[in-house]
């Protein structure tokens, strides 16, 4: 599978490197279709590609800084896609070997709800979804996503080690993307309302 990359697309990366979130908008919107695409070719479930592109560009914003160091865009992010993908296929295979129920589903009347939401809206549940983390995520997520801080950084701050400013951010990126399902959120909607804020 194939993307014409950006025109421009160092100075892009440069840009989202330095935390320009209009960049990283520009930068998602050229490739999102495609790693729908390729993540939905890999593991055959719209929702897990869908939740692997939230997984994909959350991580490519997340680690922003190594963007200036690529020499190709296009090969990296088709590493980090495969990454996810056979990830995804490996927690899904344990979980029936656990005899666990996953079923994933889509509906489209939640669709069609979605597409109503504008980007205020995608704001509004956002906040909502922020107050509902405890106060340990809600600070790192702070920190870390609205304020750019890496995690080293955020641990020091918070006096915590760098690995459990992870493990907050992971379950704080969760609880959100919970939030937004429950409301019926357009993962598209979802990924830029986050860079928005």
């Amino acid at each position: 599978m194939f993307v014409k990359p950006l025109d421009n697309e160092a100075e892009i990366l440069a840009e989202i490197a330095r935390g320009d979130k209009l960049a990283f908008e520009i930068l998602f919107r050229n490739y999102h279709k495609y790693v729908l695409a390729f993540s939905r070719k890999i593991t055959r479930s719209d929702d897990l590609a869908k939740e692997i592109v939230q997984d994909v560009f959350l991580k490519i914003w997340l680690g922003r800084e190594k963007l200036k160091a690529l020499e190709t865009f296009g090969a990296y992010l088709n590493t980090m896609v495969r990454h996810h993908c056979f990830n995804a296929l490996r927690q899904l295979s344990q979980k029936v070997k656990s005899n666990e129920v996953f079923r994933l589903k889509v509906s489209k009347s939640s669709e069609s709800t979605a597409q109503e939401l504008d980007y205020r809206e995608a704001e509004q549940i956002l906040n909502q979804a922020v107050e509902t983390l405890s106060p340990q995520q809600r600070m790192v997520y702070i920190l870390c996503h609205q304020q750019g801080m890496k995690y080293e950084e955020a641990a020091i701050k918070m006096g915590i080690s760098p690995q459990t400013v992870h493990a907050y951010m992971k379950d704080a990126l969760k609880k959100i993307r919970a939030h937004f399902k429950k409301h019926a959120m357009e993962y598209t909607v979802f990924i830029l309302s986050l860079f928005r804020s």
